[in-house]
């Protein structure tokens, strides 16, 4: 066999003799992307993130609370911390015209548990549960 040189059954080779649909002619001309959305998109990722991080440092609080590890005093600011960071959220919720802040992640479900506020995310040791 030379270099360059094909080999195979003349009927092996003939799906190859009429030329391929090129990929470019199923694909749309143009993107239509409408500002809006993407900025809606855009809003509603970080605010997700954002209400991610604030529910998860919620618990780590809850934890630190239940274990005795703080005082009195680190109690109430916390409080008072974690009640106006979601004070601020669901201002910015209303701000921006977002009323969940759920996201689907394919397969591996949606960011929050189902029939939350926008939602509260459930951990166990073993991941989300």
């Amino acid at each position: 066999m030379r270099y360059g040189e094909i080999r195979g059954r003349p009927a092996d080779l003939e799906a190859f003799e009429e030329p391929a649909e090129s990929p470019r002619s199923k694909l749309p001309r143009r993107i239509n992307l409408e500002p809006e959305k993407v900025e809606r998109g855009l809003t509603q990722l970080v605010l997700s993130l954002v209400e991610l991080v604030r529910q998860l440092m919620e618990k780590q609080a809850l934890r630190r609370i239940e274990g005795g590890s703080l005082t009195a005093e680190q109690v109430e600011r916390l409080g008072v911390t974690l009640m106006r960071l979601e004070q601020q959220m669901e201002e910015l919720k209303v701000h921006f015209e977002i009323d969940n802040l759920n996201i689907d992640l394919g397969p591996l479900g949606n960011l929050f548990d189902e029939g939350d506020r926008g939602g509260e995310v459930r951990w166990s040791r073993h991941g989300r549960g």
